[in-house]
């Protein structure tokens, strides 16, 4: 496939995903290196949606450490429990924050996100990373967009 994303104009969030998931998974289609890409995916999710910042952290010695990423620098580390990566994680379940200041623990990489939502990507079960994206609006993220990453981080394979 020609790596170039059909970026869909359309306001409705349902058609994006709509449109943006069959090229997501031609991306990941042949392709066996995990880098490359949960890489694409982030790009795809920034190019379609202009958020503030896209990316995976990967579970790693009781840990989750940061992976491929579209957006300004960003924490490195988060413990199990820790913000809401590490709630996601230690819970096994999708987190929407409507306002990261109101989340206790949240860790602020930047003070410019105001809203979050953040997908636990499962190998057998377990989680083996978290998808985590970022918004400078307050309110961005919806039942909407967890249905959808949802299905789009089901398409990993690790």
């Amino acid at each position: 496939m020609a790596e170039d994303l059909n970026i869909t104009t359309s306001t409705d969030k349902t058609e994006q995903y709509t449109a943006l998931i069959p090229q997501i998974e031609a991306l990941l289609y042949g392709e066996p290196d995990l880098v490359a890409n949960l890489a694409n995916i982030c790009a795809a999710l920034k190019e379609q949606f202009k958020w503030f910042w896209v990316g995976f952290y990967l579970v790693k010695n009781g840990e989750l450490v940061l992976g491929p990423f579209q957006g300004p620098v960003a924490c490195t580390r988060i413990g199990l429990g820790k913000g809401v990566c590490g709630t996601a994680w230690q819970k096994a379940e999708t987190l929407v924050v409507p306002d990261v200041e109101a989340f206790p623990g949240h860790i602020a990489c930047s003070s410019l996100s105001q809203s979050e939502i953040v997908v636990p990507v499962f190998d057998n079960d377990e989680v083996v990373a978290v998808l985590d994206v970022d918004s400078e609006l307050l309110d961005q993220f919806d039942e909407i967009d967890a249905k959808f990453m949802e299905q789009i981080v089901k398409l990993i394979k690790f």
